[in-house]
């Protein structure tokens, strides 16, 4: 066998190595995909569950274009948790493959394949990828705009420079903070339009420069475009900025988690602990030198991946905006996994690469499997549901249920069956109980006081039998409650189901 036929066997054996991680990475995604809905998934459902009128209906609906593909795909799919998860997970392979094509177009073929593989691992992706909510949609817009800023490189096209205007607004179609992604975008156009190059003459650098101006003026005129009618649920968040916060202030350790997540440092070490000893064993230099990276390359992977970050760190811990959520950090996700794949492709010979991978996908699948998110895709009220809807089937005794979103406590309440399809509420309209519901804010605040006095002095007279659930944030009411009634109700704990406490309230013996 000849060297040329040795050489052509190994890279094959690598290439297929590479391409088995990703296939065992991207299986990650998939073994929690038919456990029940936590409570953001289920708010999905809840704004699509009576039909397209219920969706232009909502005027604090300020991501309508994911609930419009939710409803339309729910049509053909179906609305079990499979079902509703199914475009999530079509939309995040969807921003592999142009993660895929974006590296590949900035490197090789080896920085291609092993920057998806750790995009794969990424516990933000992994969560994302299967989370009925639009941020797998957010992530497909974010790495279209990546693959269309790359392609400009070589491109002089106005209808390419309109396409990344266009993919830049679209990321907010999804989520407003998809847009810190913008500016990370506008420097790396400049970076892609001007990058360092040492053999262009001053001629050359002059047209580039004018190119680049008309481009972006397209590119914002795209971008202004799409961007317009989203502008009303800006201002409404903007207005209502107070009532969304829920997260506490950002850790640095969090940050350096987002930068480098689970295994990737320790396995960076591993390999370049063992790169050392091949390369004192190795009595000559390899005969394939790696291809040479552009300095314009490195600058523009650092960009997009640091600059959309940073501006959430900062404001969240300089602001009471605390916005350095877990979900949100997707944004750099994409950056973060070119960087890594980037400097080790630096590793020589590329068995180390294989090696890296291998150990990632090794470590992940272990600790992933051995985890609660391997089981169980969030939080959910199910069970606890499940538990009330059990005590409650006959008598069909009355509920006390404390909403889980911040922005219950500063929105009114809903009454009746109104409960039951409340966004405020949202578990309710996939997890059916059949008792009547009285709402209650998430907090202990004068409403929830105000609402459950009511309704203790009202079932005090009637003599009769209730229940109170809440979550954990809300565990002061339901303590508050117990002593409100202890009067006249003996109260018992049925259950806590996934955090979800379920009280039973039982009247006194005259």
């Amino acid at each position: 066998m000849s060297l040329d036929d040795k050489r052509l066997i190994r890279r094959d054996w690598l290439y297929w190595t590479f391409v088995a991680s990703l296939a065992v990475s991207f299986s990650l995604w998939l073994i929690p995909i038919g456990s029940p809905l936590w409570l953001d998934e289920a708010i999905s459902f809840c704004q699509i569950h009576l039909g397209r009128s219920q969706i232009t209906s909502q005027p604090r609906l300020t991501f309508p274009a994911y609930s419009y593909i939710l409803w339309f795909l729910s049509r053909f799919l179906g609305t079990s948790e499979i079902a509703l998860r199914i475009p999530s997970v079509l939309a995040m392979l969807g921003a592999v493959y142009l993660l895929y094509r974006a590296t590949l177009a900035l490197f090789d073929s080896t920085v291609a394949l092993i920057s998806v593989i750790l995009f794969c691992l990424n516990p933000i992706v992994v969560f994302a990828a299967i989370d009925a909510r639009p941020y797998a949609f957010g992530a497909l817009a974010i790495n279209a705009s990546i693959y269309v800023l790359v392609c400009l490189r070589e491109s002089n096209s106005i209808r390419l420079a309109v396409g990344l205007g266009i993919f830049s607004a679209m990321m907010l179609w999804f989520h407003f903070l998809f847009g810190v992604m913008v500016p990370a975008l506008l420097a790396g156009f400049v970076v892609v339009k001007l990058g360092v190059t040492t053999d262009s003459s001053p001629e050359i650098r002059r047209l580039r420069r004018k190119v680049m101006w008309r481009q972006l003026t397209a590119a914002i005129s795209g971008f202004i475009l799409f961007f317009l009618p989203i502008i009303p649920g800006l201002l409404y968040m903007f207005r209502t900025k107070g009532d969304h916060p829920f997260d506490r202030a950002p850790e640095l350790g969090d940050l350096i988690f987002t930068i480098a997540p689970g295994w990737t440092l320790p396995m960076l070490a591993v390999t370049a602990f063992l790169g050392l000893i091949i390369a004192g064993l190795r009595t000559e230099k390899s005969r394939t030198p790696g291809a040479k990276v552009g300095l314009w390359r490195i600058l523009l992977s650092q960009i997009l991946a640091l600059v959309p970050l940073l501006i959430l760190y900062i404001v969240s811990i300089s602001t009471s905006l605390h916005i350095f959520v877990m979900r949100y950090r997707l944004v750099g996700s994409a950056g973060i996994c070119i960087c890594w794949a980037l400097l080790v492709s630096g590793f020589k010979p590329r068995v180390l690469q294989a090696v890296f991978c291998l150990g990632m996908v090794a470590i992940t699948t272990v600790l992933y499997l051995r985890s609660p998110a391997a089981h169980q895709h969030g939080y959910t009220w199910k069970y606890a549901i499940e538990v009330a809807e059990k005590n409650t089937a006959t008598q069909h005794s009355p509920v006390l249920i404390c909403s889980d979103l911040p922005e219950a406590d500063h929105w009114p309440m809903p009454t009746g069956d109104a409960v039951k399809d409340s966004n405020l509420f949202a578990p309710l309209s996939y997890y059916k109980l059949s008792a009547p519901v009285v709402a209650l804010p998430r907090s202990l605040n004068p409403a929830a006081m105000t609402i459950g006095s009511n309704f203790i002095q009202a079932e005090a007279a009637r003599h009769e039998r209730f229940l109170a659930m809440a979550y954990i944030p809300s565990y002061p009411t339901l303590q508050w409650l117990i002593k409100a009634a202890s009067a006249t109700h003996n109260a018992h704990q049925l259950g806590e189901y996934d955090g979800v406490s379920v009280v039973e309230f039982t009247p006194r013996a005259n």
